[in-house]
């Protein structure tokens, strides 16, 4: 484990380095002000909680960020666990004291046990969908809630809210974009397995809600043969004015030109948001004018610069998640009282909060709803085609 202490000549510099930008973001995060929402399932609810057993001199709460450190996935955690600390440093962090965990170490339960002997009262993480099914039953009894960085949707509620990304939101806007600019009949490739079943139950809806036609929809289990396979199957099933290939970079680039060489050679090819942490998509001619939904980079790129000066190094995209879990966090923890349970209520403000990426806010379920921004693949990297909206307003 490692503690994240407070550099105030850090956090100086920083405001210096990135301007603007990110001083607007951090003050936005802290403005938000969340009501008390009645009870709801994906929140622990208020009854006689034992004060967190924090060490005597401690005079901030205590957070814990679980992400691996070591392993296949340590460069995705350490960026991770790196942004988080950046954020403490650009908000001051006089109420919150960051301890971070390697889950990969010794396994996520372990660090989750680690965490709270130690005196917890928020647990941050962790990443792999599995590591937070280990996570949170230790974290719910102790009645600790887990602000995870999966994509999983399937682990949300009862304690646990889910951070990451998830296709059905990147699907429904991308839909919602291309059926305001005429596309009307629809294709869909997607892989096998949990995403995979995830992305098409999503596009299928999201076709179906905006009024398009979903004329058909192959699976394939990401080698070459079984993806020229069902884009062969695809192409034979009629034309279409939009496809979306609902992976990866390297599955969409390995698609769009056995795509533009079947019968629908002007449709335009869709994305998810898996297409955001590929900056060269631009260099396959056939993808240059695909779209995808996912967070704008803008203040990413400030962070970027940032990350770079203090650690020397360029963050992964997910980086974000690390910094926008610690803005959340410092917002909220201006209502939670040291060595008291975290005011986990609080994360499911109407209004939402401001980060890296944009708004974001929790539904009752634990999931993320998040403000999305349609970019357009270029020659040189991308632009934006439609502005994520700057927040949620009351429904």
């Amino acid at each position: 484990m490692a503690d994240q202490s407070r550099i105030p000549q850090a956090r100086r510099s920083f405001l210096k380095i990135t301007g603007a930008g990110l001083i607007t973001l951090a003050i936005a995060a802290c403005q938000v002000v969340p009501k008390g929402p009645p009870r709801q399932p994906g929140v622990p609810q208020p009854g006689h909680e034992p004060a967190i057993n924090l060490p005597p001199e401690e005079t901030r709460n205590r957070v814990a960020v679980l992400v691996p450190l070591t392993g296949e996935n340590a460069g995705v955690g350490t960026s991770i666990a790196n942004a988080a600390n950046l954020a403490l440093l650009d908000t001051g962090g006089e109420r919150i004291r960051i301890t971070v965990y390697d889950t990969a170490k010794s396994g996520a339960a372990a660090a989750a046990n680690e965490a709270l002997a130690a005196g917890n009262g928020l647990i941050l993480g962790p990443l792999l969908s599995e590591d937070v099914r280990a996570v949170a039953p230790i974290a719910r009894a102790a009645r600790i809630p887990v602000i995870s960085f999966s994509n999983d949707t399937g682990i949300a509620g009862d304690g646990v809210f889910v951070m990451g990304f998830t296709p059905t939101q990147s699907i429904d806007r991308i839909v919602a974009h291309a059926r305001s600019s005429g596309v009307q009949r629809f294709g869909a490739l997607v892989p096998d397995g949990v995403y995979g079943q995830r992305a098409g139950q999503a596009m299928i809806d999201a076709v179906k809600t905006s009024g398009g036609r979903l004329v058909a929809m192959e699976n394939f289990d990401r080698t070459p043969a079984s993806l020229r396979s069902a884009i062969t199957r695809l192409n034979g099933k009629g034309q279409y004015d939009a496809v979306l290939i609902a992976d990866g970079g390297r599955i969409a680039v390995a698609a769009a030109p056995l795509i533009k060489n079947g019968p629908s050679k002007a449709a335009r090819l869709l994305g998810t948001e898996l297409w955001s942490t590929d900056r060269e998509l631009g260099k396959t001619p056939t993808l240059r004018g695909a779209w995808f939904a996912a967070p704008s980079d803008t203040l990413f790129n400030q962070l970027i610069t940032r990350y770079r000066a203090r650690y020397h190094k360029t963050p992964y995209r997910l980086a974000s998640l690390g910094y926008d879990a610690v803005l959340l966090t410092v917002r909220i923890a201006g209502d939670w009282d040291l060595g008291r349970p975290f005011p986990a209520r609080a994360i499911l403000s109407d209004e939402g909060f401001t980060g890296v990426d944009g708004a974001f806010r929790f539904k009752s379920d634990g999931t993320a709803q998040r403000m999305l921004a349609v970019q357009e693949v270029t020659a040189t990297g991308t632009n934006v085609v439609s502005a994520a909206p700057k927040g949620f307003g009351r429904d």
